[in-house]
């Protein structure tokens, strides 16, 4: 008897084309971080944290603080988005996450450093969607005053959680940018490996109120295919150099 494996199996019948990708120095490139947080990333800091040694999430944790030094040295463009709740807003069906003036809303301790570099902007935002979350009272959003203020004309996009977060965010800002409210932005990348999700056995899930079964490996395939779909770029890797 044949056994199959159901994330091989999955990655078969639904494969995601990744690539390399080369940032060239002559085209305007920003990185967005989507909350890469304590309540997100952390051992045991919340009720969405990881329970146990996670090694996919200090992967990415490791993957975008190197990209943020490379983007922080050269000046370029940082956006990073953190997830933060008002007590009593819940995000159904999610436990309570994240609660503003939390250290669970707060980057992980190895970004913290971004806090002070005058590239980086701080966006805090209360749902899945950072592009919905940039919206202020006025109508104004201050990610695409962000894209159109910088001439970005790249987003290489890394974070939590891929199937959710990140995606949703990836997805709005490529519907925009198709309907032409983000010139000059052209591409969207997502780095495979500076992006991460949760891991929630089934048997986890059912010892937290409202949350629900979410198998790591199987959800960030997911995630990614579907904003490859959407038309993102899905990198492997991500190398600097001058435009020829």
């Amino acid at each position: 008897m044949v056994v199959v494996n159901a994330v091989d199996l999955l990655k078969k019948e639904i494969p995601v084309e990744e690539e390399s990708v080369c940032i060239h120095d002559g085209v305007i490139t920003a990185l967005v971080l989507v909350d890469i947080i304590n309540g997100f990333c952390t051992l045991g800091a919340g009720n969405l944290a990881p329970r146990e040694p996670n090694d996919k999430m200090l992967e990415m944790i490791e993957e975008a603080v190197k990209l943020s030094k490379v983007f922080c040295e050269k000046k370029w463009p940082v956006l990073a988005f953190l997830d933060t709740h008002q007590p009593g807003k819940l995000e159904h069906p999610y436990p309570s996450h994240c609660l503003a003036g939390s250290h669970e809303s707060d980057l992980v301790p190895a970004l913290q450093w971004l806090e002070k570099e005058s590239n980086v902007t701080i966006r805090r935002k209360d749902c899945y969607d950072g592009y919905i979350g940039s919206i202020e009272e006025d109508g104004s959003n201050v990610f695409v005053d962000w894209v159109k203020n910088n001439n970005i004309q790249t987003l290489l996009v890394a974070g939590v959680c891929t199937d959710i977060c990140v995606l949703d965010f990836v997805c709005s800002t490529l519907s925009a940018r198709n309907r032409g409210f983000l010139p000059p932005l052209k591409d969207v990348v997502v780095y495979s490996r500076g992006c991460a999700t949760f891991d929630f056995s089934e048997s986890a899930a059912r010892e937290t109120k409202d949350a629900l079964t979410h198998p790591q490996e199987i959800m960030q395939h997911m995630g990614l295919y579907m904003a490859k779909g959407r038309g993102a770029k899905i990198a492997k890797d991500v190398s600097f150099g001058a435009l020829k």
